[in-house]
């Protein structure tokens, strides 16, 4: 018995120091290279060759398919579904500046689109006063509507109302555009406003 213990003291003591028994005990450390077939957060793009965990490769990527062991096989297989799949690149866009002319152009559609259009607001009233408004419509609120219904946007020194409107009715609001954009025969720039009962 003696020699047994004796002998088992002696391979541990000598395992512990034995090269190979460490560099054995590495192997559970190495990590796979894989190729990505789709892009993950914190791991990288499709077509990419990250090194992951042997057991997340076996256990999470290769079951979903998410990415391959990187032989050449994976590789060229990856590489040739990128060419069909991947959307090919536009050419490159050229940045035309606007100039005064579009400018223009842009500013005077807009010009006839307000002056065309009619805008509707509705509005609650205050029961027994008749037309009067609970809240008077303002300029921000015309400004607003403007831009959701219209889909213009004017400056607020574009429209000119002295005092906000507080009953309901139609009315024509006056409209400051620039001396460049030509007025209507004649005319003067007008936003015709409904404001309606909710």
């Amino acid at each position: 018995m003696a020699f047994l213990h004796y002998g088992k003291n002696i391979m541990r003591r000598s395992s512990m120091h034995h090269p190979l028994l460490y560099a054995v005990q590495g192997v559970r450390y190495r990590k796979l290279e894989v190729i990505l077939t789709t892009t993950i957060d914190k791991l990288g793009k499709a077509g990419e060759t990250v090194k992951v965990a042997p057991g997340y490769f076996r256990n999470h990527l290769m079951p979903k398919l998410l990415a391959v062991p990187n032989i050449d096989k994976f590789a060229h297989l990856i590489r040739e579904q990128r060419k069909i799949y991947q959307p090919k690149e536009a050419e490159e866009v050229k940045v035309v500046s606007k100039t005064e002319e579009t400018n223009l152009k842009e500013y005077i559609a807009a010009a006839n689109r307000l002056a065309s259009a009619r805008l509707n607001i509705k509005k609650f009233i205050i029961e027994g006063k008749g037309n009067e408004l609970r809240h008077p419509v303002t300029k921000e609120e015309i400004l607003a509507e403007v831009a959701r219904q219209l889909q213009v946007h004017i400056e607020p020194e574009n429209l000119h109302l002295p005092i906000p409107l507080s009953s309901l009715g139609e009315y024509k609001v006056p409209l400051r555009l620039p001396k460049s954009i030509p007025k209507p025969a004649g005319e003067e720039w007008i936003l015709d406003i409904k404001i309606r009962k909710r």
